[in-house]
């Protein structure tokens, strides 16, 4: 009786090992909040988010191993890759993640995991953009589209993505010549967010803009946007010769992970049927794991075929389109 009490006793006494895990992410929490939503109530495991918008592989490396973070997750593969070079991260060796990630949205020395794609394409005026009038980017830089394109800074993540594949497909001289085009066919310097250009093309102010996929997804599913969003259509232009450009959202393990069990599940489930369909619906992007359904809106844009350029060259292009960006001015 007594050594069941003393147990008991003790049992009471100790305190529960929280079960939980930490991200750093480039993506607003709001954006993610399904996902967490949904794994909490699937594992009993609390996931805290703290949002990093810039700096964050130099914020790793100040708190070194007394990081709290046990993951990081990025829109893009440059900054995900900034923070691998940062020395910041631990390879994780999964089958699960093998199994549900096509070898080219991972790395091969297993630092970090795709775990979305998103197309870089062109948002086109229904009324005053005819069908086939932009097919390539190297379409964007033609003399007849002064004064007709709107985008955001060129040093956004995703322009400079995509300024690297241009640098990938036509050299840096040749990157330089498109986007002194691209310039100088702005109808405004550039400006706001992806879902700005969009507003700038209802209000008139442009005929053609830059920016991803999804974003129109988000904005026809939001009763004050929806009306500027009808008033674009899709278009996936490709480099010549090639394909439409993608992008990735992405995770990978930092090297102090205190609940790196935790962290690992949130990884796989991050990458499995669930998650990814709630990707899919709920954020209008395309699963990285073979098999899982686009949403129905996103399946109506049509099909595309990505661009065989390797997210880890453009990553490593990244500096050289950054430079050539500001050379150009490309936002004054």
């Amino acid at each position: 009786m007594f050594r069941l009490t003393a147990l008991a006793l003790l049992a009471c006494a100790t305190p529960l090992v929280a079960q939980e895990v930490n991200v750093y992410s480039h993506r607003q929490p709001e954006l993610i909040q399904p996902l967490i939503d949904a794994f909490t109530a699937e594992t009993g495991i609390a996931v805290n988010i703290a949002f990093v918008d810039k700096g964050m592989a130099e914020r790793l490396v100040a708190e070194g191993d007394r990081s709290p973070a046990d993951l990081v997750l990025t829109v893009d593969i440059s900054r995900l890759l900034q923070i691998v070079d940062a020395g910041v991260t631990q390879p994780v060796q999964s089958e699960v993640l093998e199994a549900n990630i096509p070898a080219a949205f991972r790395d091969d020395a297993d630092q970090w995991f795709g775990l979305t794609t998103r197309a870089r394409i062109v948002y086109a005026s229904v009324d005053r953009v005819k069908d086939g009038e932009v097919t390539t980017y190297e379409d964007l830089a033609d003399p007849k589209w002064q004064g007709r394109i709107c985008t955001r800074s060129g040093t956004n993540d995703y322009n400079v993505a995509l300024t690297a594949a241009v640098i990938a497909h036509h050299g840096e001289a040749g990157a330089k010549a498109w986007l002194e085009g691209l310039k100088a066919n702005l109808a405004r310097k550039p400006d706001g967010g992806d879902r700005d250009q969009v507003k700038a093309i209802a209000a008139g102010e442009c005929d053609i803009a830059i920016g991803n996929t999804y974003y129109i997804g988000q904005m026809l599913n939001d009763p004050e946007q929806k009306p500027a969003a009808e008033s674009v259509r899709i278009v996936f232009p490709t480099f010549e010769g090639d394909g439409t450009h993608l992008n990735i959202s992405g995770v990978a393990m930092t090297k102090a992970a205190p609940n790196r069990d935790n962290a690992l599940k949130f990884m796989e489930w991050l990458s499995g049927d669930t998650a990814q369909k709630i990707y899919a619906e709920t954020n209008y992007e395309y699963p990285v794991k073979p098999g899982v359904a686009r949403s129905a809106l996103v399946a109506s844009w049509g099909e595309f075929t990505p661009d065989s350029k390797s997210l880890s060259e453009l990553a490593g292009l990244r500096g050289a389109a950054l430079k050539l960006i500001e050379e150009v001015d490309f936002d004054g």
